[in-house]
């Protein structure tokens, strides 16, 4: 929604509602604060990773990687997820890595094959919890902020800078979820982007890296750099697709953008451009397209960085709190 980043008459006019927005959000948690609404505490620590604002801002990468890092640590991990975007009715439900992404989600099935440990989605991620608890000694609740139904051991906010806060204002005026407030309550915010954002605590800065292009039907892997010859169609139906096609050109890439809905339903013909160039997509664009690709079609996947320190104040801030009071 353009209106959401700058200030503009359009979000001036919908003020009203982002203020109800942002009274009815603060009621719903003091609710399940104060114990007016149940909060279920799961048996094992419960991390958290979320944003503030909609869309995009590299959570699934930052789950992926906090699942290894755990695991490094001796840890049995698993994640909790809505399962958004998906067309399953029946709940609690397993996610396997060769599921249907239309069924369960593009982004459960990417988490399944990416993160290396039990994936369960529920739109209660409560019930979610309950159902994998007795098998790992600690979850990750993907894209959970605001799911306050389910109690939390740490809280992991994501800003992505390239957009920040938009205008600064809630929902439907401005992009937030809730105030930038908010930020200050959490344990650990991360910053996806080397910008500075003035006034937010960061925890960690987070830096994806490609791992070169996979090919969607024999699995072989190339660098970039073997794309420059030619023009290449670039697909990314994700949060902000300009993200993918600015890294992509980084490579030294000669880009024709493709953008799509987040979450979007692909079919063959989204790919038929009418030529041979090249077709390189996001990994999370790839999970819902294998039936249908052709030789030249490459997706990319990324890989979370951080700097060295990080792992271990995200493990120390986990160990203390699982020793101390849960927040809920």
């Amino acid at each position: 929604m353009r209106h959401w980043y700058s200030k503009n008459l359009i979000s001036l006019l919908l003020l009203p509602l982002s203020w109800l927005f942002c009274a009815t959000a603060w009621l719903r948690r003091a609710a399940y604060r104060r114990g007016v609404l149940r909060v279920y505490h799961s048996t094992v620590p419960v991390i958290v990773v979320g944003n503030i604002s909609v869309g995009g801002s590299g959570k699934t990468p930052l789950v992926i990687w906090l699942a290894d890092a755990l695991k490094r640590r001796g840890y049995r991990p698993g994640i909790v997820s809505r399962g958004y975007g998906g067309a399953a009715r029946e709940f609690p439900r397993r996610v396997h890595p060769d599921d249907d992404p239309f069924e369960v989600g593009d982004e459960p099935v990417l988490l399944a094959q990416r993160g290396g440990c039990p994936v369960m989605i529920d739109p209660r991620r409560a019930r979610a919890a309950q159902a994998l608890e007795h098998e790992c000694d600690v979850l990750i609740a993907d894209d959970g902020l605001q799911h306050y139904a389910l109690g939390r051991t740490l809280e992991i906010a994501v800003i992505d800078v390239a957009h920040g806060f938009g205008n600064g204002y809630c929902l439907p005026s401005g992009p937030l979820r809730e105030p930038v407030s908010r930020l200050r309550e959490v344990d650990a915010v991360v910053q996806h982007g080397a910008r500075t954002l003035p006034d937010v605590p960061v925890t960690g800065v987070m830096r994806l890296a490609a791992q070169g292009a996979r090919n969607m039907r024999d699995g072989t892997t190339v660098a970039l750099e073997e794309f420059i010859r030619t023009p290449v169609h670039a697909v990314a139906g994700i949060g902000h697709p300009a993200r993918f096609f600015t890294q992509l050109r980084a490579a030294g890439l000669t880009v024709i953008e493709h953008a799509f809905p987040d979450h979007h339903r692909y079919s063959a013909d989204d790919l038929a451009f009418g030529d041979e160039y090249p077709i390189i997509m996001t990994e999370k664009d790839a999970v819902k397209c294998k039936d249908f690709t052709e030789p030249h079609v490459w997706c990319v996947p990324v890989t979370a960085h951080f700097d060295e320190g990080f792992e271990q104040r995200i493990i120390s801030l986990l160990e203390c709190k699982t020793h101390g009071q849960k927040t809920a």
